[in-house]
């Protein structure tokens, strides 16, 4: 494994910022100084460079197996890593999904053929394979993902007994897709009696609403309390659920944390207008005054992390109807970018960002040796210059599906350079297809 030395970056790390050179060896950073002269097999000049701890994404769909013709490992962590995403979790709504220890061994099998970045995945649940979940190993795997309203594929586990035995019985942390399914039908039978079929897009927010969010969301919250449970809520979407959080208790002792992901602290619902099915997730992306609380939840510590939820689709697909489109988007790519103009914006710091997109992931899900620019750790590193504008296009989409929400969109920093466990994985624009991307180890 070659060497390779940064020289003259400003470290963006641990809520500080200095200028520092950084060497590389073995795939894991040897050294921290302001001046290191070795000899290197690469040599990075990083002067007027921003160096951040890779970026860790704990929400992916990334579609295989059985549903490649959206993505697939190869081709997802591609634009993650051009994006600056060192790590992914993915989530078990693949084809068949993931419901069994073997089926989940499979995974991890294509991703060490094919994978360019780190990866973990979840272990999904059913409302009747409780005995396969509680095998599994939680130094080895990320997590347990249990639907606790339907999305894509048919994973709803709906069963009170299956979610109160989960709660009493996990094994590590359980993560949670929170929307009350009874609410959504209702509202759904509500517009298609007032509309039939032909109901726009901009409805999403009110079909998939905020009383559906919150009402699973605090169910969640109200068990995994009684249990005792770790408890990590993905893509919160309302100002409301954000109170469901604390921000007096460290990370490192919470029991129940949150996530934010980047289409919610972005968009709003003034936004179907333009972008329609595009932004259609689920939970939907709902008003200004939800992507503000968002934001706020985030930058005072209620909400933990930042993700992005990637879930591609053919555009043939979300090009359909409205009740035909399926939710999601490819967000991989465009993630720590459109974090970035967060910051040029004055919204949020570049600290915070590393602390929500790297350091905190780490904590929350006890990674090892990754999430940080420290000497002894696995060299998972990316390298931006702040002030490099780009417009978004079809030219330079890396996602299978060719689509992007930010489209036609102009970006003031760009990533020039990605480490993905101590190997170049990408630089000046150009992929190096080295498939060095390693399973994620947990300290528990």
């Amino acid at each position: 494994m070659s060497t390779i030395l940064i020289k003259a970056a400003t470290i963006v790390n641990e809520h500080k910022q200095y200028v520092a050179d950084v060497l590389i060896k073995d795939g894991f950073i040897a050294k921290i100084d302001s001046q290191i002269d070795v000899q290197a097999d690469q040599i990075i000049n990083a002067e007027g460079l921003h160096l951040l701890p890779g970026c860790i994404d704990d929400q992916v769909h990334f579609r295989e197996p059985g549903l490649t013709y959206k993505a697939d490992i190869y081709t997802e962590s591609r634009a993650a890593v051009a994006g600056g995403i060192t790590s992914f979790m993915e989530m078990p709504n693949t084809v068949p999904n993931t419901l069994t220890q073997e089926l989940l061994e499979d995974k991890y099998q294509i991703a060490s053929r094919s994978s360019l970045a780190n990866y973990s995945f979840f272990m999904g649940v059913s409302n009747n394979n409780l005995d396969e979940v509680l095998r599994t190993d939680v130094n080895r795997v990320c997590g347990i993902k249990v639907f606790m309203g339907s999305s894509t594929g048919n994973m709803l586990v709906d069963d009170p007994n299956t979610l109160e035995k989960l709660f009493a019985q996990a094994p590590t942390l359980i993560a949670t897709h929170c929307e009350d399914e009874a609410t959504i039908n209702s509202n759904l039978a509500h517009y298609k009696q007032l509309l039939g079929d032909n109901i726009p897009v901009r409805l999403h927010p009110k079909i998939r609403s905020e009383e559906a969010c919150y009402l699973s969301s605090s169910m969640a919250v109200e068990l995994a309390r009684k249990h005792n449970t770790r408890l990590h809520i993905l893509h919160i979407s309302t100002e409301r659920e954000t109170h469901l959080f604390d921000n007096n208790i460290p990370l490192k002792d919470k029991r129940i944390t949150a996530e934010a992901c980047i289409h919610h602290l972005w968009f709003t619902d003034a936004d179907y207008e333009t972008k329609g099915n595009y932004i259609k997730w689920n939970p939907a992306v709902k008003t200004e005054a939800d992507r503000d609380g968002i934001l706020k939840a985030v930058l005072d510590g209620r909400i933990d992390v930042i993700a992005t939820d990637h879930a591609p689709h053919a555009i043939e697909e979300k090009e359909q109807p409205y009740l035909r489109a399926p939710s999601g988007g490819p967000l991989v790519q465009h993630a720590l970018p459109a974090m970035l103009e967060l910051y040029h914006h004055g919204k949020i710091s570049l600290e915070q960002i590393v602390e929500k997109m790297a350091h905190n992931v780490a904590i929350l899900f006890q990674i090892e040796k990754r999430g940080y620019i420290r000497e002894g750790y696995w060299a998972d590193l990316v390298l931006v210059n702040l002030n490099k504008p780009w417009n978004v296009n079809k030219n330079n989409i890396l996602y299978k599906c060719n689509w992007s929400p930010f489209e036609g969109n102009t970006f003031r920093s760009q990533v020039t350079h990605t480490i993905v466990s101590g190997n170049l994985a990408y630089a000046d624009g150009k992929l190096i297809e080295v498939k060095t991307g390693q399973r994620l180890g947990f300290n528990r």
